[in-house]
C-alpha cells in the first residue's frame, strides 16, 4: 500500500495574516502603487483588503460618462453615478498568506467571476505583493507595462 505523502499546495492553506504583516504590506504596497502606477489614465487608487489567510487587491477606476438612458434606468442623478462608480472595487488578484514560502497568486477573472491560480512572471509559485501588483497591472492596465517584463 503506497504511504502518504505531504506535499506543498500553492493553492490551499496557508497562515492566517498577523496584523503587523497587514499594516506592513498595506503601506508596502499601497506606496509603490502610488509610485510606479499613480498616472495611469483613469486609475483612481489601488487598495487591499485582509480575511484570513488571504491578500486581496483591487483597483478604483474613473468611470466613463454616463448616458441619459442608463442614468433613467436606474433612476439616479449623474453625480450619484459618478459617485457610486468610483466607489466599487475591482478586483485584480487575491494573495495567500505562507508564513516561510511567502505568497501565491490567484488572479480575478471577469469570464468567470472568480479568482484564478497563476504563477508569478519569474515562473514560481511564489512572490511578493508588488510582482503580483505588477502581473496584474500589465493585464488590466496595458498603459502601464512601461518598464514591466513578462
Amino acid at each position: 500500500m503506497p504511504r502518504k505523502v505531504w506535499t506543498f499546495s500553492p493553492q490551499s492553506g496557508g497562515q492566517k495574516i498577523p496584523p503587523k504583516v497587514q499594516t506592513e504590506v498595506r503601506q508596502k504596497l499601497l506606496a509603490y502603487a502610488e509610485e510606479k502606477y499613480g498616472n495611469v489614465k483613469d486609475l483612481i487608487r489601488i487598495d487591499t483588503r485582509f480575511k484570513g489567510h488571504f491578500c486581496y487587491i483591487d483597483a478604483y477606476d474613473e468611470p466613463p460618462e454616463p448616458d441619459e438612458e442608463s442614468l433613467s434606468y436606474f433612476g439616479i442623478t449623474r453625480d450619484e453615478f459618478i459617485e457610486q462608480r468610483r466607489n466599487t472595487p475591482s478586483p485584480l488578484c487575491r494573495l495567500r498568506y505562507f508564513q516561510l514560502g511567502g505568497w501565491t497568486l490567484a488572479i480575478y477573472t471577469y469570464s468567470n467571476e472568480k479568482y484564478e491560480p497563476a504563477i508569478f512572471s519569474s515562473g514560481k509559485w511564489e512572490g511578493t505583493p508588488e510582482e503580483a501588483l505588477d502581473m496584474v497591472m500589465s493585464m488590466y492596465y496595458p498603459e502601464s507595462r512601461r518598464d514591466f517584463v513578462m
